[in-house]
């Protein structure tokens, strides 16, 4: 019976074994059942073709694919799918190839011209395209200029003149009497197809005639003859017959500038590049032709700017062209195959060259990418897939496009079943045009060696925001191991693509989702990962994220100032958009040297955070809540705790005795933990024996000292301490050293090196020595020679500390002679030889020679060397930084003395850029060069002593510091905002090359690109915006943009200037209005006059203004009169006299005696205070106001960036560029003016008791912009109306000189403008406002008055005056203006204005009358 049980329980065991190795080894299988990436590529593109009409044409294209059915090929024309099903005249051959039988081209009907891409595709595989190829047809030949008859001198040179359509320019060749001419350096065919006979001669005379053949029917051009004639000796112009044009061309191909110069004596041509000699080279650089210039196999190098240099004993002429050599796209990075599992977030990387910048665009299986919430384009180049799901898979192929080419390249995805791992290593590259990659970070299912976990537990939303939610869960009922790591899926109610975020360490039991969207129902769900694989899937969770517009907005003015080193006090305002009461707030910190965020709740608006870490930077954030829940956080505050004394000494502190009076110390910085601010300096303390000690101090920076002057043969102490602000913190211990007895002896060169031995290898040979004997002369290095046969071909030298060296590059089986040499500044010593045979190539490792030679090699010990310790990457500049370190395996005194050599290694922690550089150095230390500015880099070393091989040291990391900007603001576009035709945004990216935080941004803009940049209106924008509004620009005007970009470190470049111009005309709404405010008739296309009616003759005209001028004269003299003679009640005879001669005259007015010397006073009338103030009088006696085409005043500038207050540098260019358009004219129709320039109405004159108008505002940033503009009109003209009407006089239209009628620049009835009068007569302007008419203000001399005092007589006067005047009516809108007169002549001229001055003369008369 025990038998059968034992035998049963045998049997179960087995059975046991047999099932378990079965399962695994199914799942073994599984897991390692990936799908290979399949090999699918052109191997052949189409190209650029052009084809003649009527003839057959190619375009090439085939596939490869080891796909068991082969690639199918499809064509597009101009992006659209071929059907060539029923076309007879094209079709695909067999090899994907697109044949034409003949081509199709007229004048009307292009059906075969266009650009081409063919499209290869394999069924359930996927498709992927080909680049673009243009195919052109040449047109029938037709001559634009024809050879002419000619006469060249001998010597001299001539042009034949052949210019055909441009695409058939290679088409054409030259005879001479109906024979081919052969071209050679001396007659050579131009671009143009001219041909230039240079250093003429008698065979040259001839007929000659040029033709266009190979295009179906040649066709030939006129015969021209050329004649040769002897030069006469008379002197003759130097001048160009053919002058070099600008051309593009791209790299690797030719470009011929032309230049030809006749004259006599006969020129001399040279070639400049730059402001340098152009010298011919290598057959790559020639000029031909008697002077044009050839260059071929260009380079980037080439591109910029030539002149052609025509010189002889009398004159010098020059012509310039520019070569612009583009360059076509190529690959830096290719996209890379690539291994996922669905719901990853994958990323395609392409990163491509070229010139001008390529433009990227990504296709899927032929198809283009659309950019959407799971398909983004970073980094510029980048394809970002979010949440894969199956129907993602396919090829996906990166095109890249400029002006000079295109080129594209392709990577399949393949999204592997959940059971199936992930490749560990890519599998070797299938494809020439691309390399495999597999996902990083990607979790991959292992070979199950046990059971997985269960579901975790109660996953609840334990935070729920507008754009976040928190979730925690517990931990499985089953987790099968320790470790758990966990996997949360997540997807948007509705769509059927799932992401996922992997929790950051082991047993973590909480994550936070960002980047949500706001009232957007989610599912999430939660798997955990044990060491066996992933478990099962949590039950759905759907949870809704809240609507933004319910939570708190951010709590504004957040500010943090630390206190303490170890504490910061943080204060914050009410939200602004509190949505409801504020219950509490929470408040966020971050320790940026660890990155995890912690949070604490606050009642109040303020908080005091303890028990920070000393000079540490943290991070805080503040969210408001309400009873709907969090908010929208605050901006980061970055605040630094203050800093404090050292807690640590410094590091791995070194002694090395120089000579005999002085020692060399080196050191380390503290940890960071314990130096608790910047290092200011360090304190060194040293002492002979036990004497008191001294001390001397370094720089911050500074991490070594010499100390000299010592004594010889004595014992010194040293230690040293770092000082902070604070003070100094704790020292080193003690460390001692003896200075020499007397100094090494560099008066004679070394001796002979004591020993020498050589180990040959097949291809090097290894040299290993010790020094001289005698120790007491001093050896700077040593000098190493070598060669086949003799020791002198070839030399290297070396460190003293160096005690071997590996020649390479030897030939293998040959006998080397090597000398071995010490030196110091007197030179060479002694050498010792040796000589060896290099081992043959089929020699086995180990032979006798090895043998023979062991107890001169040191035999290789097998345990590791100790990496280095003590890592400190200082940063010294931009671009450089410097790696110390220590090493433990050398003596106290840190001394290399054997063939030991340490290897840096250093990179960024940039993810496009992880590429890894190394150098080799002897010393224990490295200055990095030529790194990029504002770029963390991380820094290891390694040391290496013969074959024994550290490990990599503890990383140090440093970042160097900000230059200037080295490249302009990108993208730059400038758009017309809807409905404002006036406004514009001007868009931009960032620099490509920032090299540091962009603080702020300058945008130039004028109306002339070649304006100094001087002139051009600036407008300065923070930083972190990357849009702007320009306000009230001028109508159909073209504008020029430039955008600079600052860090703190200064200014970078401009950019490229972009053109704009603005609408024509402003939408019908905006018409309507600004007519219905301005209550003035538009202004004409003429620019300056407005729409009129036909001009009577100049005979009406003159009619016209003599009636206008009398009955406006009479009216305002009998107003006056009338008004005066009811506050008065009396007059005088000698007034009636006046008011008849008034009358008689016309206006002309001639007074006896004291009355010719009255002249009327400049005056304001004020409309409260009825008092009289005199007017200012401009400083110019003839001011000219003019229209700018960038009218601009100070309320429509308003700075972007308080650093234009801070800059007098840029508001003085601003206010430059105001003095410098006052005078630019303008072809612009003017804008309706406000009603307040009509002055028909007594209530159309504003002023106030400070003598300036209503409406004259000026911003408190900008004070002095106004000083250069006229007062601006009030935005309400009739709020402080003025009951005395305005002097009506005619108006001049400006001939001369354009309106300045505008919005900038308003025109007003009187303009005042500060400064003493520096001419006896000031001018003045005045507008009319009789006959609903507005008129283009006059310039009126009128002769100064001498000051009058003011008496309660005149003010009575003026009020019964003003009592008697109707009430204003409400002006309206004038749809037929009254035609005016366009011109003046100069006698009507003269009796306008002394009309003009006898109107003065009366008001004067009656305003002083007793």
């Amino acid at each position: 019976m025990a038998e059968r049980g034992a035998l049963s329980l045998l049997s179960l065991l087995c059975l046991t074994f047999l099932y378990t190795e079965t399962t695994a080894a199914k799942h073994v299988d599984k897991a390692s059942a990936v799908q290979p990436f399949s090999p699918f590529w052109f191997t052949v593109e189409p190209q650029d073709t052009l084809a003649i009409r009527g003839n057959s044409a190619f375009l090439n294209c085939s596939a490869h694919s080891d796909a068991a059915t082969p690639a199918h090929i499809e064509w597009k024309k101009d992006g659209t799918f071929m059907s060539l099903v029923s076309d007879e005249r094209r079709k695909i051959l067999p090899d994907g190839t697109l044949f034409f039988s003949h081509v199709v081209h007229s004048k009307h009907n292009k059906p075969d011209e266009g650009t081409y891409q063919c499209v290869a595709t394999i069924e359930n595989l996927g498709s992927i395209s080909s680049r673009t190829a243009r195919l052109s047809v040449a047109g029938m030949p037709r001559f634009a200029n024809q050879p002419l008859p000619a006469t060249a001198r001998l010597g001299d040179s001539q042009v034949m003149a052949c210019e055909v359509n441009s695409d058939l320019v290679a088409f054409i060749r030259w005879e001479k009497d109906r024979q081919p001419l052969e071209l050679s350096t001396r007659l050579i065919q131009l671009p143009s197809g001219a041909l230039v006979i240079s250093n003429a001669s008698e065979t040259d005379a001839g007929t000659y005639r040029c033709l266009v053949e190979n295009v179906g029917s040649s066709k030939l051009s006129d015969e021209a003859e050329l004649q040769t004639v002897p030069e006469t000796g008379e002197e003759r112009k130097l001048e160009f017959l053919v002058q070099p044009v600008s051309v593009t061309k791209t790299t690797d191909a030719s470009v011929l500038l032309p230049c030809v110069a006749t004259g006599y004596p006969a020129p001399r041509i040279s070639w400049m590049f730059g402001d340098k000699l152009l010298e011919e080279s290598d057959g790559r650089v020639e000029v031909l032709g008697g002077g044009s210039l050839q260059i071929s196999n260009l380079t980037e190098a080439d591109a910029g700017l030539y002149t052609c240099v025509a010189d002889n004993s009398n004159t010098t002429i020059e012509a310039q062209a520019q070569l612009t050599v583009q360059v076509s796209p190529q690959f830096v990075k290719r996209p890379a195959n690539i291994y996922a599992h669905e719901s990853m977030d994958i990323i395609f990387e392409c990163d491509v060259s070229g010139s001008p910048a390529p433009t990227v665009k990504w296709v899927k299986n032929g198809d283009a990418v659309i950019p959407s919430d799971y398909f983004k384009i970073i980094e510029d180049h980048n394809l970002q897939i979010l949440g894969l799901v199956k129907s993602d898979e396919g090829f996906y192929q990166c095109l890249a496009e400029n002006d000079a080419g295109n080129i594209q390249s392709s990577a399949q995805l393949i999204i592997l079943d959940p059971v199936v791992a992930l490749p560990s290593f890519p599998p070797p590259s299938l494809t020439p045009n691309t390399t495999d990659h597999v996902t990083p970070g990607s979790r991959g299912v292992g070979s199950p060696a046990g059971p997985t976990s269960s579901a975790p537990r109660d996953v609840v939303a334990s935070l729920v925001s507008t754009r976040f939610i928190k979730l925690t869960w517990r931990q499985p009922a089953e987790p099968h191991g320790d470790e758990l790591t966990y996997s949360i899926f997540y997807s948007q109610e509705g769509t059927s693509r799932e992401r996922v975020v992997n929790t950051s360490r082991p047993g973590e039991m909480q994550v936070t989702i960002q980047n949500l969207m706001p009232d957007t129902k989610y599912r999430f769900r939660v798997v955990a990962h044990n060491s066996n694989g992933q478990g099962e899937s949590s039950a759905a969770l759907k949870v809704a994220t809240q609507a933004e517009v319910q939570v708190p907005g951010p709590a504004p003015n957040l500010q943090g100032v630390s206190n303490t080193p170890t504490s910061v006090s943080l204060s914050w305002d009410k939200p602004l958009t509190g949505n409801g009461e504020i219950l509490s707030y929470k408040l966020y910190y971050t320790d940026k040297s660890v990155g995890k965020e912690q949070d604490i709740d606050v009642d109040g608006q303020s908080y005091s955070m303890a028990g920070l870490k000393k000079n540490t930077e943290y991070s805080f954030r503040v969210v408001a809540n309400n009873r709907h829940g969090p908010g929208v956080s605050t901006e980061d505050v970055v605040v630094r705790t203050l800093s404090d004394v050292p807690s640590a000494p410094p590091q791995n502190l070194t002694i090395e005795v120089h000579n005999s009076k002085s020692i060399m110390l080196r050191w380390q910085p503290p940890p960071l933990s314990g130096q608790n601010g910047k290092i200011t300096g360090y304190k060194i303390r040293y002492r002979k024996g036990s004497r008191r000690s001294e001390s001397e101090t370094t720089e911050g920076t500074q991490l070594y000292k010499l100390m000299d002057g010592l004594e010889h043969g004595t014992e010194y102490s040293f230690r040293v301490s770092a000082m902070t602000v604070n003070g100094t913190g704790p020292a080193t211990e003690w460390m001692t050293a003896e200075t020499f007895e007397s100094d090494l002896d560099e008066s004679r060169v070394p001796d002979q090196p004591s020993s020498l031995h050589v180990r040959p290898l097949v291809n090097s040979i290894v040299v290993s020595w010790t020094p001289p004997e005698n120790q007491d002369i001093m050896v700077r290095g040593y000098a190493i020679g070598y060669g086949i046969g003799s020791p002198h071909a070839q030399t290297i030298k070396v460190d003293y500390k160096q005690r071997y060296f590996t020649i390479e590059n030897l030939d293998p089986s040959s006998h080397y002679v090597i000398t071995l040499k010490a030196f110091n500044n007197v030179g060479e010593g002694i050498p010792v030889y040796e000589s060896a045979v290099t081992r043959a190539q089929s020699d086995p490792d180990v032979d006798l020679y090895d043998l023979l030679h062991a107890p001169y090699t040191p035999v290789p010990d097998p345990l590791p060397m100790m990496p280095p310790v003590g890592v400190q990457a200082s940063v010294l500049s931009h671009d450089t930084i410097k790696v110390t370190w220590a090493d433990n395996s050398l003596p106290k005194s840190q001394k290399v003395t054997d063939n030991r050599y340490y290897t840096v290694r250093w990179k960024t922690n940039i993810p496009a850029n992880t590429k890894v550089k190394m150098v080799n150095t002897t010393n224990l230390s490295y200055t990095v060069p030529d790194l990029k500015p504002n770029t963390l880099y991380e820094f290891s070393v390694m040391v290496t002593k013969g074959r024994r091989v550290s490990t990599w040291s503890m990383t140090a990391q440093g970042t160097t510091f900000e230059t200037t900007p080295s490249s302009a603001p990108k993208d730059v576009t400038v758009v017309s905002k809807e409905n404002k035709p006036r406004t514009i945004i001007v868009n931009w990216q960032p620099p490509s090359e920032a090299n540091g935080k962009i603080t702020g941004y300058i945008i130039y803009y004028s109306t002339d690109v070649n304006a100094v940049v001087h002139d051009w209106v600036i407008e300065p924008v923070v930083g972190n915006r990357l849009t702007h509004q320009i306000q009230e620009l001028t109508l159909d005007t073209t504008y020029y943009f430039k955008i600079q970009a600052r860090n703190s470190k200064g200014m970078g470049p401009m950019s490229e200037p972009v053109q704009f111009r603005t609408p024509k005309t402003e939408s019908s709404d905006k018409m309507a209005n600004d007519q219905a405010s301005n209550l003035t008739p538009k202004m004409g296309p003429s620019g300056n006059q407005p729409p009129r009616d036909p001009v009577p003759p100049n005979g009406e005209n003159h009619i016209l203004v003599i009636v206008i001028i009398i009955s406006v004269g009479a009216f305002t003299i009998i107003v006056v009169v009338v008004g005066a003679f009811l506050c008065t009640r009396r007059t005088t005879s000698h007034q009636k006299k006046k008011r008849a001669a008034s009358k008689s005259s016309n206006g002309s007015h001639k007074y006896k005696g004291n009355s010719k010397d009255l002249k009327p006073p400049d005056l304001w009338i004020h409309h409260e205070r009825l008092e009289l103030k005199p007017m200012d009088k401009s400083p110019d006696p003839n001011p000219v106001m003019t229209e700018t085409p960038i009218p601009r005043t100070s309320q429509d500038i308003t700075p972007a960036d308080s650093g234009l207050e801070s800059n007098p540098h840029l508001q003085q260019r601003r206010n430059s560029y105001r003095e410098s358009v006052r005078n630019t004219p303008s072809s612009e129709p003017a804008p309706p003016a406000t009603a307040s320039s009509q002055a028909s109405c007594p209530s159309e004159i504003l002023a106030d008791p400070e003598g300036s108008y209503h409406g004259s505002t000026t911003t408190e940033e900008e004070p002095s912009y106004s000083s250069n503009l006229p007062p601006l009109r009030s935005a309400h003209p009739h709020a402080h109306a003025h009951p005395l009407k305005s002097f009506a006089v005619p108006a001049i239209p400006a001939s001369s000189h354009p309106s300045y009628e505008s919005p900038a620049l308003p025109s007003t009835p009187l303009l005042a403008q500060t400064g003493p009068p520096t001419h006896p007569h000031v001018v003045k302007t005045a507008s009319i406002g009789t006959l609903g008419r507005t008129r283009t203000p006059m310039v009126v001399t009128v002769p100064n008055a001498p000051d009058v005092p003011e008496t309660s007589k005149m003010l009575e006067d003026v009020d019964s005056v003003l009592a008697s005047l109707p009430p204003c009516p409400s002006p309206a809108p004038r749809s037929n203006p009254v035609p005016l007169p366009q011109s003046y002549e100069p006698d009507e001229l003269t009796e306008e204005m002394a009309h003009l001055e006898g109107l003065m003369k009366d008001l004067n008369a009656i305003t002083t009358a007793p």
